[in-house]
């Protein structure tokens, strides 16, 4: 099973405009292909005086599903590219849309394979890349007196702490890669002088920020 993955962290757009003609970059998150086909047809109904709605999309960890189309633009000109830019970049769950406005101008072949290439490089630039990875969440508690010790430790860890409740105890929830929540766990109790409970909860995919190695 896959641990981590890249996609988009949100729907994003850009637009630039070459020789008159302007592409509309959209870039959006999608985990099903009816997700994908909702955001392409939500497009043509914003974008309904546009000559050309080109997308491209993979769906699934493994790139089960990928789907292009160069919607009237010259065949390989369109579809493909976009869909090149997202191989490239290793991106899945996640729907490219370039919308044309033509501007009276033929760009010709080379042409539209840089306009559209740049199209999709400009939506998942707006949208934003991000890795999700396997995490691991903990439902943890420590008495006041251990708190100081969790707060500032985990300043020092790769971890997320939120939902914290201060009651009779103080309880929080612990999110960690699960590769480093066995590490993050017995750190944290020997800060507490092992006075820290915790609980696990599902693991699930969680957006981390990518490391250098994957830009």
């Amino acid at each position: 099973m896959n641990d981590s993955y890249i996609t988009v962290r949100s729907q994003g757009h850009g637009e630039t405009v070459i020789q008159k003609s302007r592409f509309i970059g959209y870039a959006a998150p999608c985990e099903t292909e009816e997700e994908a086909q909702s955001f392409i047809r939500s497009l043509r109904e914003m974008h309904r005086d546009a000559k050309h709605h080109c997308y491209g999309y993979i769906v699934g960890l493994n790139s089960g599903i990928m789907r292009y189309s160069d919607d009237g633009e010259p065949g390989g000109t369109a579809g493909l590219p976009i869909m090149n830019v997202l191989r490239g970049e290793k991106v899945v769950n996640c729907c490219v849309v370039v919308v044309r406005y033509f501007g009276g101008i033929l760009l010709g072949t080379g042409g539209l394979v840089r306009a559209y290439t740049e199209g999709c490089k400009t939506a998942l630039k707006a949208a934003g890349l991000v890795r999700m990875e396997m995490t691991s969440l903990c439902l943890c508690e420590v008495p006041y007196s251990a708190w100081d010790q969790v707060r500032y430790g985990v300043q020092e860890m790769p971890v997320r702490l939120d939902s914290v409740e201060y009651g009779v105890s103080v309880s929080f929830r612990l999110c960690a890669r699960t590769e480093t929540m066995p590490m993050v766990l017995d750190s944290l109790q020997n800060r507490t002088g092992r006075r820290l409970t915790a609980i696990p909860l599902e693991d699930q995919f969680m957006d981390w920020d990518l490391r250098a190695e994957d830009l």
